[in-house]
């Protein structure tokens, strides 16, 4: 695969230009493959856009992602082994240029706040139009950020992510930027191993930690989740697709990321 660095993104680039110098590397990530190879067939149609390839689980995106450096990823919430905030989280860390659209059929308000404060450039519905997702993707090359029909720059950006994070929190609840934050990895974990049904006793036991910490990661996630018990932590993640029960978990999975 083309090593292709996303240069576009240092400024507006006619597309023109960008198909006489090199065409925007995307990187497919679903584990349907009819859904891949979909996306695969509109993109290709593109003069200025060039398919990387295509993966179907945030690990071996990453290692995708490493050899063949994307300017776009196209990312499901809903993966195996590792969802799509931890895919997000980590390609960010790793990778800070590439912009990742998260391309996914799990969709509310506070769904994308967690997704874009986790790093992504972007936020749609799988049921979006091809020609309006050719659109995004040259919009995120361009160094914009999409949530819908909004296309902003950074500093646009990060007063959306305000502006949001407000409005769902409440102008006067204290600390309100502690809500909706990516949870961390150690707090990803422990929320796989409650939708499963362990204790705290049980996820102590597996993750080798007290079960004080355990408690401790727990408030945390239920403050960043604005809900109020571990039974409600768990809906909210399997309703937006951040586990799936058919996974079975061991720990050197979960310890991953």
């Amino acid at each position: 695969m083309s090593g292709i660095q996303g240069n576009s993104r240092s400024g507006m680039i006619d597309r023109e230009t960008r198909v006489a110098s090199h065409p925007i590397a995307v990187l497919i990530v679903d584990d349907h493959p009819l859904f891949r190879d979909g996306l695969r067939l509109a993109l290709e149609l593109q003069e200025d856009i060039f398919v990387l390839g295509q993966c179907s689980d945030g690990e071996e995106a990453l290692r995708a992602a490493e050899i063949s450096k994307p300017d776009v990823v196209l990312l499901d919430i809903n993966l195996p082994s590792m969802n799509g905030l931890q895919v997000t989280r980590l390609l960010k860390s790793e990778h800070s240029e590439v912009a990742i659209l998260v391309l996914t059929a799990y969709h509310d308000e506070e769904q994308v706040l967690h997704a874009m404060r986790a790093g992504a450039s972007a936020y749609c519905p799988k049921d979006i139009t091809p020609e309006e997702l050719v659109d995004i993707i040259r919009s995120l090359a361009d160094g914009y950020y999409i949530v819908g029909r909004e296309r902003m720059d950074s500093d646009t950006f990060q007063n959306w992510i305000s502006l949001h994070v407000e409005a769902a929190t409440g102008p006067y609840l204290l600390d309100a930027n502690e809500h909706y934050l990516p949870l961390s990895p150690r707090e990803m974990e422990i929320l796989q191993y409650v939708t499963h049904g362990l204790s705290n006793k049980e996820i102590a036991s597996r993750l080798r930690i007290s079960q004080q910490t355990v408690k401790n990661h727990m408030t945390s996630i239920l403050k960043k989740l604005n809900v109020q018990d571990r039974t409600q932590a768990a809906v909210t993640a399997l309703r937006r697709g951040w586990v799936r029960i058919q996974d079975s978990w061991d720990d050197q999975s979960a310890n991953r990321v």
